[in-house]
């Protein structure tokens, strides 16, 4: 019986910085490999790249049938698959982790040739100045082009997939295929080492993100600086600066001593685990997020998760943190400290909290994320 091969774009696993797409890249491919049904295999798609990108790559997904590398390197790649010029990689089914993928008009019924694209977030039509103006033309561009030749969409969450509804009309073509804890994020005997190496105090919120307005670490400090809220230390789990602003200048400005505020950025998993696991809340303010992947984490952790009342995070969490509304004003800031204080205040309530998301933890895995993967592409 003939073997029929996934062509998978795994390039963003070698990309100069593969952020949270190069996780979910590696996470992903590594699962559609795992799962791959009888007969069924995977093979990888890489731009013109040096020999031990394609080295790291086979190691890393171990199990590909192949690698497919194409004549051009990465960033010409991108700008002939957005207008369309490149034939390369030639046909199958194609399976994009992101718009970075070869969409043009191809015949899915006689050749079974389909592809399909993932959209992580909608940032270049609701928050352009959080991207190069080179970013949102590609990201616009390619949409374009998957809407008129994508066989499907996946994106992480519902809520993503309703905003994605409101900026072009895919009909029944988007698929909601949910994401999971990064590999390696798990604490292990070695904890208490990696906590005083990374300077960690001994009770402390961990909170993710930037201080981008739209990333809510500034409505956490200024949350801090209310009278009543306790004064523990707090661990961002980002970078110190956001153009000429600072972490500590911030929450001075707020009334936090700057001493409180510790910053850890770019950890690798392990270490990740050990900060968040440790941490007495897990604090996700963020305004706007298209998939939830912090809250599965934090959940999978273990700890008790405040979240803001994002769509995305509603979703994800289903009641197994506490949701903070963001609304309009102020009134977030108030009610962030409110949160705040009653999970470190009251101990049970936090217990409570714990074992509601590891719980909801469960409903997460990259297993059942591929699987449902190989199932949009045997249906199409």
């Amino acid at each position: 019986m003939a073997t029929t091969t996934l062509r998978v774009i795994l390039d963003q696993i070698v990309a100069p910085v593969p952020g949270a797409l190069g996780r979910y890249t590696l996470d992903l491919g590594r699962a559609l490999v795992e799962a791959a049904p009888r007969n069924c295999a995977v093979e990888g798609i890489v731009s013109s790249s040096p020999p031990d990108d394609y080295d790291r790559v086979l190691r890393e997904v171990p199990g590909l049938a192949g690698l497919y590398k194409t004549t051009l390197a990465r960033r010409e790649l991108a700008g002939a698959w957005q207008l369309g010029l490149t034939t390369s990689p030639g046909g199958g089914m194609i399976h994009g982790m992101s718009l970075f993928a070869p969409l043009r008009k191809h015949d899915r019924g006689a050749h079974g040739n389909q592809v399909v694209v993932t959209v992580h977030d909608v940032l270049a039509w609701t928050n352009p100045e959080a991207l190069s103006s080179a970013s949102v033309a590609w990201q616009k561009g390619t949409l374009k082009r998957a809407h008129k030749h994508a066989d499907a969409i996946v994106v992480p969450t519902h809520a993503l997939a309703e905003r994605l509804g409101m900026i072009a009309d895919f009909g029944d073509r988007v698929r909601v295929i949910g994401t999971a804890p990064r590999s390696g994020l798990t604490i292990g005997p070695d904890a208490d080492e990696r906590a005083a190496r990374l300077g960690l105090p001994r009770e402390y919120l961990a909170v993710p993100g930037t201080l981008e307005p739209r990333k809510g670490v500034v409505d956490v400090l200024a949350a801090l600086g209310r009278s009543g809220v306790p004064e523990v230390p707090v661990v961002v789990i980002g970078p110190e600066n956001w153009g000429d602003q600072h972490l500590a200048t911030v929450a001075e400005e707020y009334g936090v001593d700057p001493a409180r505020i510790h910053h850890l950025d770019d950890l690798e998993p392990a270490d990740l685990a050990v900060v968040i696991g440790r941490s007495l809340a897990f604090v996700a303010p963020s305004h706007d997020e298209g998939s939830g992947t912090s809250l599965i984490e934090a959940f999978s952790l273990g700890v008790p998760v405040i979240h803001s009342d994002a769509a995305a995070f509603l979703e994800v969490s289903a009641g197994a943190g506490l949701a903070v509304p963001v609304g309009v004003g102020d009134g977030y800031t108030d009610r962030l400290a409110a949160a705040i204080t009653s999970v470190i205040g009251d101990r049970s309530f936090a217990d409570r909290l714990a074992i509601s998301g590891s719980d909801r933890s469960r409903a997460f895995s990259w297993r059942d994320s591929a699987e449902r993967v190989w199932q949009l592409h045997a249906d199409l």
